[in-house]
């Protein structure tokens, strides 16, 4: 069987009973840092009987060991730093190994800064695409054009050191007014939202971090606003 243990994104207590049991008892713990995760381990007294990295440099190799050892029938739980698996994060590979055996894969779901983002931001949650982190360079221009023209909320993640430039492109594509909202550091001591038009919000934060920008950064956009006679 493989789990899907989704961990906290921030706060160690944000993780659920029945994650903590899972991850006890698995036969193979896969997880992006070891050293990270043993932060959530001992905070919780978890002992994992074996602990392996899975991460993006590795994943397809270590999705097929995994395969292996699942296709002798031990069970795999998988967690990455922070957050639920597979969403901006690895999982995919395993996954879909897992699916092909015919193995049960079991989400335990949990934190995911994506929903969290969006719960907190005053966007309109009835209908919203999830971006992700966008393409640094190719392919970079096309997307942010179609997540302006996008006619639902949309959720991106992004890097400090990288905020200020996104947030630059949508004022440029989107225009000034259109609504937002920038989350840092969720659940985490110094979490912190921005709300209101891009422009205030990139002004704030200018003015707050002239420098670098601390936390990882999630921007919720408004829906593009349907032109008159089209409603």
């Amino acid at each position: 069987m493989l789990y899907l243990v989704a961990t906290p994104i921030g706060n160690l207590e944000d993780i659920s009973l029945r994650a903590i049991r899972t991850l006890q008892e698995a036969d193979i713990v896969a997880c992006e840092d070891t050293r990270h995760a043993r932060v959530l381990f001992e905070r919780h007294g978890i002992r994992p009987r074996r602990l392996v990295s899975y991460h993006s440099h590795n994943e397809r190799s270590r999705a097929a060991e995994l395969a292996d050892d699942l296709r002798t029938g031990a069970t795999v739980a998988v967690i990455t730093d922070a957050g639920t698996p597979g969403i901006s994060d690895p999982a995919w590979a395993i996954v879909r190994e897992a699916i092909a055996l015919g193995v049960e894969v079991v989400p335990v779901p949990g934190a995911c800064a994506a929903i969290a983002a969006l719960s907190a931001s005053g966007m309109d949650t009835t209908r919203f695409a999830f971006e992700g982190f966008l393409p640094l360079k190719k392919g970079r221009r096309r997307r942010l054009e179609q997540i302006a023209a996008e006619d639902r909320t949309v959720v991106i993640y992004e890097s400090p050191h990288r905020i200020k430039r996104l947030l630059e492109e949508l004022l440029t594509l989107c225009g000034p007014e259109r609504q937002a909202s920038l989350a840092r550091e969720i659940t985490k001591l110094h979490e912190a939202f921005e709300r209101g038009t891009l422009k205030e919000i990139s002004g704030r934060l200018e003015e707050r971090f002239p420098e670098a920008v601390k936390g990882e950064c999630v921007v919720v956009l408004a829906a593009r606003e349907p032109e008159p006679g089209l409603r």
